[in-house]
């Protein structure tokens, strides 16, 4: 097995046609079984998604066997020709929409995800309640929201042919917080012109008002927050302090 990317408690190994992602004991046996599950829930769906081919126990850690998939990321074409960074971003958008009219009614519910991060979140009653409250308001969508939509976790294969990767976060809701979410990562890894362009060619290509996204992103910004990455405190504390304490 060929080790071709390692990050926090995980290793991505190519075995000839099988891509092996490999899970240190931080993660537990659940989270590991569940994103399986998500994967082959998600195959089921009009979407070009690497097949699961197993899940095992390798040099005695749990791990995923995928498809290998032969090609670039969206964001190594975008790193490559970056002249070309508004064609790829408008072809990442269509996906997104394309994506977000599939529906699996099978996958756990967003909003019910969002609430319980709120909940586990650091931040004062009065905001998490004002969250909460925010989050019911949204309409009640089914939508396929991918969680983690970013240019690096779509593979373009040799023939044109675009794959979405990474389904750990896969639920079914509002379409306008999965944009959000890409937003604020976009933001986070501070991309900002990349962010707003991508947001406003989301909002133009499904006639969705900025504000509306941007409503929505306290609520993103919170539930981002429990991973509690030190790094990222700071700016998502002010993305939750945009909302309006009454």
């Amino acid at each position: 097995m060929e080790l071709i990317h390692e990050s926090a408690g995980k290793k991505l190994y190519r075995d000839g046609d099988r891509l092996i992602k490999s899970f240190d004991s931080s993660y537990s046996k659940a989270g590991i079984l569940n994103e399986a599950l998500n994967q082959a829930r998600v195959e089921e769906t009009s979407l070009n998604i690497p097949k699961v081919l197993g899940v095992s126990v390798i040099d005695g850690q749990w791990s995923l066997i995928w498809e290998y998939i032969e090609g670039d990321t969206l964001e190594e074409l975008m790193q490559r020709y970056p002249e070309k960074t508004d064609e790829y971003l408008d072809y990442f958008v269509d996906l997104q929409i394309r994506m977000s009219k599939e529906k699996v009614p099978l996958l756990g519910h967003l909003r019910d995800k969002m609430h319980a991060k709120i909940s586990a979140s650091s931040f004062p009653a009065t905001v998490r309640y004002d969250l909460h409250v925010r989050l019911d308001g949204l309409p009640r969508h089914k939508k396929l929201c991918h969680g983690d939509f970013q240019p690096s976790n779509v593979i373009i294969a040799k023939d044109g042919t675009p794959y979405i990767i990474d389904w750990s976060h896969a639920t079914q809701g509002n379409g306008s917080a999965d944009a959000a979410r890409t937003y604020l990562i976009m933001k986070l890894q501070g991309r900002d012109e990349l962010a707003e362009k991508y947001l406003k060619k989301y909002c133009l290509k499904t006639d969705t008002a900025i504000q509306y996204v941007m409503r929505v992103l306290p609520i993103v910004a919170a539930s981002q927050s429990v991973k509690k990455k030190p790094e990222e405190q700071e700016f998502l504390a002010k993305w939750v302090n945009v909302c309006d304490w009454q």
